[in-house]
């Protein structure tokens, strides 16, 4: 399945940025009935599946905190940390650090998404020691020295900057603003031009300090490495942080009732459409009713029937999707697809249209049953490399999942009944939509007279 990477990264996803791949090694089919519960001599947990096909070893990490815990006049503070961790640290500068890396082919990285401040690591086994050793004094002795940290502060404020032009970017911000308001969920996690500037090498050693802890901390490990040997390197790189985080507490939030419209002008080739409404939560039980009917609807690509209406029936978009988002403290579903500024409203209207027939009649039992098969069928694919099923062991801590959540998957698809996915589409899509489009002036005579516009964004 596709899993949960929060409302950043899976916004990043949709709404028009790369995915980068790391370091991967393969791993057997077998590899899931082998998940450990590691517990490291220092008390430190972690999943844990040993692997010796390729000499690899990946990890993936995650701190509960994320952008909700940016100040609320500062928001941008935990990602200018995540890019900043690895610019120097202990008695190394940036540029020795990152020589140090490249020279041992370690792939080392940070992110923050709403909920979680995330990293990677991947090394060769035979670096482990080294590698491990960088992350360490990364997490507990970053630099943040003045020169990198106003180099990568330009970076930021670069790409806010090209954010301004950008539909996708401000149809995905639009949207946030529209679904939380002031809510730390509707605020952008890279932050804006006028709090980046404002951001301060004590704002990001403060966060750090009270981010960064063992109590919220979940590993997940793949790879060529004994236990014993994870254990020693697992207490030696994150022993010495703090035991407890001090989070500021995030509300639980229930996205806006749609029907809500917002328009904003912008002279681009093609109109930029984002829609969505409250979604829901991965621990509801009827949670894969939900993910089940969604694939039908628009998750299934080539098959899903928003692709078929818009782009197969009627050519209106090259590519028409929605994904289901779950959040620590709310859940969405968001979709996007892009058109003609003259043939924006005729698109709005066929997938408003689809997504009505859908809350009203629910999937046919074909749809259901083929619809299952793929999902089911795609479970260990996702789960092919090492990297992968490291990243998926650690969304599965995230989202509070048993241990043998990968064995009990395909089983919890099978039972998702005709009527749960019925009453699961009647949920999620029986009153309307929050929809943001993004292009030229000429669409806003497609939009009804409550619409909401926005106002032009400045390209400063």
């Amino acid at each position: 399945m596709n899993h949960s990477l929060n409302l950043t990264r899976r916004l990043a996803c949709m709404l028009a940025a790369g995915l980068a791949i790391g370091l991967a090694a393969p791993v057997p089919s077998q590899a899931a009935t082998k998940i450990q519960h590691l517990i490291s001599p220092g008390g430190i947990e972690a999943w844990f599946v040993q692997d010796a096909t390729v000499p690899l070893i990946a990890m993936e990490y995650a701190f509960t905190g994320g952008a909700a815990q940016d100040p609320h006049d500062k928001p941008g503070v935990g990602n200018l940390v995540s890019d900043l961790l690895d610019e120097g640290s202990g008695d190394l500068d940036s540029k020795t650090f990152h020589e140090r890396l490249d020279r041992r082919a370690i792939e080392l990285s940070f992110s923050v998404t709403r909920d979680y401040f995330r990293g990677s690591l991947r090394m060769l086994r035979d670096n482990k020691d080294e590698a491990f050793d960088l992350l360490r004094t990364a997490l507990t002795s970053p630099h943040f020295d003045s020169v990198d940290v106003e180099r990568i502060r330009s970076q930021v404020i670069s790409g806010l900057k090209r954010d301004t032009v950008n539909p996708n970017a401000l149809a995905g911000r639009k949207f946030l603003e529209l679904a939380y308001g002031d809510h730390p969920y509707g605020r952008q996690a890279t932050g804006t031009l006028e709090s980046v500037p404002t951001v301060t090498v004590a704002d990001m050693k403060d966060y750090v300090r009270r981010v960064l802890a063992k109590d919220t901390l979940k590993i997940a490990v793949v790879g060529d490495i004994d236990p014993a040997s994870l254990g020693k390197l697992l207490d030696q790189t994150f022993g010495g942080l703090p035991a407890k985080a001090d989070l500021v507490p995030v509300p639980d939030v229930v996205a806006t009732k749609p029907p809500q419209r917002a328009f904003i002008p912008l002279d681009v080739p093609q109109t930029v459409i984002t829609f969505g409404g409250p979604g829901v939560m991965r621990h509801d039980p009827k949670f894969m009713a939900a993910y089940v009917v969604n694939h039908v609807l628009g998750g299934g690509g080539l098959s899903s029937r928003l692709y078929h209406e818009v782009r197969e029936k009627r050519g209106l978009a090259y590519s028409v999707y929605d994904a289901l988002l779950w959040m620590d403290h709310s859940a969405l579903f968001i979709g996007n697809t892009g058109t003609r500024a003259d043939r924006a409203g005729e698109t709005m209207d066929a997938i408003d249209k689809e997504i009505r027939r859908m809350a009203e009649d629910g999937p046919t039992q074909q749809e259901l049953d083929e619809a299952k098969s793929y999902l089911k069928g795609s479970q260990m694919l996702a789960l092919d490399t090492s990297s992968k099923l490291a990243s998926g062991l650690l969304q599965y801590q995230l989202d509070k999942l048993p241990i043998d959540y990968i064995e009990k998957r395909n089983a919890i698809v099978d039972a998702v009944t005709l009527d749960e996915a019925k009453e699961a589409a009647k949920r999620l899509w029986s009153q309307g939509l929050v929809t943001v489009i993004v292009g030229r002036a000429p669409q806003a005579a497609a939009q009804p007279a409550a619409a909401v516009q926005a106002p032009a964004p400045k390209a400063n």
